[in-house]
């Protein structure tokens, strides 16, 4: 892709130093864009709208939103994990659009990216608590994303597995023997997806070359279709 397909555009990247954000800022710095990181926790009520507030200007949104997956049976999930995970991750989803859609509306132009999960897609056992987390993200992504359509705004998702990040595939995770040996068998492309190969397929979503999605949902699998 070329090195200036989002020269210009001002990005808002949340959790920029966690789960897909240190490498989302840096490829899209690359590529031209004025990168605004936030590490700001957006638990509380009001935290989403003082970032946006904050940054001003916003013609994208990456909404990078992770917590490590609790992995429980479904009859032991307790209250704390799931209101935990839903807090972290699917409550600030659309506080976040809602204190930045008022502009791009208004300007007739605008992105909204969701980092989600392939999680959303199929039914995992012990991840009922992260799975119905990023299920939900997902399909707000898609309603959203019909609705914001006729206003020149394209909002989607990347539903991601098997991706090189800190969060849930760290390098020691990564290299170890019975890791690399569940690669091949779950995995067609017999590897974790780069970080980087993650972030360049969101800058390009996030450009103005992908005018044309409106409420998709993109898996980045290894080659494993949910």
């Amino acid at each position: 892709m070329s090195g200036s397909i989002l020269r210009g555009k001002r990005v808002l990247i949340t959790q920029a130093d966690d789960f897909m954000g240190p490498t989302l800022c840096e490829v899209f710095a690359t590529h031209g864009a004025e990168v605004v990181p936030s590490t700001d926790s957006l638990i509380e009520l009001s935290a989403a709208a003082a970032v946006v507030a904050a940054a001003g200007h916003v013609d994208v949104l990456v909404a990078n939103l992770g917590v490590p997956a609790p992995s429980t049976l479904a009859t032991d999930v307790t209250e704390e994990e799931w209101r935990h995970t839903f807090a972290a991750m699917v409550d600030p989803l659309p506080r976040l659009c809602k204190a930045v859609l008022p502009q791009m509306i208004g300007r007739r132009a605008g992105k909204i990216l969701l980092m989600g999960s392939a999680s959303a897609l199929r039914g995992m056992k012990r991840f009922s608590t992260y799975g119905a987390a990023r299920g939900a993200q997902v399909s707000y992504i898609r309603a959203v994303g019909v609705e914001a359509a006729p206003h020149g705004v394209q909002v989607n998702a990347i539903a991601q597995n098997f991706v090189e990040n800190p969060m849930y595939y760290p390098p020691e995770v990564a290299a170890h023997p019975r890791f690399q040996e569940r690669l091949k068998w779950e995995v067609p492309l017999g590897r974790l997806v780069g970080a980087r190969e993650d972030a360049e397929f969101a800058a390009y979503l996030c450009s103005d070359a992908a005018n044309c999605f409106v409420g998709q949902v993109f898996p980045v699998c290894g080659g494993w279709v949910p």
